[in-house]
């Protein structure tokens, strides 16, 4: 019978703890063509973490979690458990995922029970049973924008392979998650130009209107929208939209020259 207590990395390849070689390679040949398919970035999502409790042994369950603007949160978690322990995370402000975030470094606890590091998040995650953990950060162009991690329920459960392992799956998930994030980017970006080709455009007409209304430059007429702004506590673009709405109003009333 084989040693409980054995780290995973002295096992031989056919005992628990490394994945077996024909399904880490049917894993791997499924995440290279993640970002050609057009799955949604979810669903994804979802099939890395999937893919990544299938090749770890032990594992109660996988998650990812992104850091950005809007804070920190869990994405394609494979269980209540799961959400469970990252909440624990966010709220306790520590534990092996924020800090594989932080430092940019795989971070692994054998032992939930005996690792030091993050006492307040270890006794917690130890009552949803977890006692191993598996931690990678999501970096992109550099930049850390997260981390994946898979969460064990025995001691010892994840070795230098697993690691090895995760790293890959975590970089599966960091260019899932930058194409997302630079796709999001690019709309942003087109509806603020949108915006500010609509504004400009409701700022040259009410600059007319005003012009035509006796102005006697562009630059007093558009100092008359800023004041008028101002009074309003508004903006110059709104000032400019009434304007124009209240002329082209007037023009469409009966009798109206």
């Amino acid at each position: 019978m084989s040693d409980p207590t054995r780290p995973v990395d002295d096992l031989p390849p056919d005992e628990p703890g490394l994945a077996a070689p024909d399904a880490l390679a049917s894993a791997l040949t499924q995440m290279a063509g993640l970002v050609l398919s057009r799955e949604s970035v979810d669903t994804a999502l979802e099939l890395v973490t999937t893919l990544a409790v299938t090749v770890t042994s032990g594992t109660l369950g996988a998650a990812v979690t992104v850091v950005d603007e809007r804070g920190k949160r869990s994405r394609a978690a494979s269980g209540q458990a799961v959400e469970q322990a990252d909440a624990l995370q966010y709220e306790l402000d520590e534990g092996p995922c924020l800090t594989a975030w932080r430092t940019q470094q795989v971070v692994r606890i054998d032992d939930t029970t005996t690792d030091g590091r993050w006492p307040r998040w270890n006794e917690a995650a130890g009552r949803l049973g977890v006692r191993s953990v598996l931690s990678a950060p999501l970096l992109a162009a550099g930049e850390s924008i997260g981390a994946m991690k898979v969460y064990g329920t025995r001691p010892l459960a994840y070795g230098p392979h697993d690691e090895q392992v995760m790293r890959l799956f975590a970089a599966q998930a960091a260019i899932l998650l930058a194409n997302a994030r630079s796709l999001g980017e690019a709309r942003r970006l087109s509806r603020q130009l949108a915006e500010a080709l609509i504004s400009r455009d409701a700022i040259a007409q009410a600059t007319g209107v005003l012009l035509a209304r006796g102005a006697a430059t562009q630059q007093d007429a558009f100092a008359s929208l800023a004041a008028a702004a101002r009074h309003s506590h508004g903006r110059v673009e709104d000032v400019a939209r009434s304007l124009v709405s209240s002329v082209i109003a007037d023009n469409a009333r009966p009798g109206a020259p």
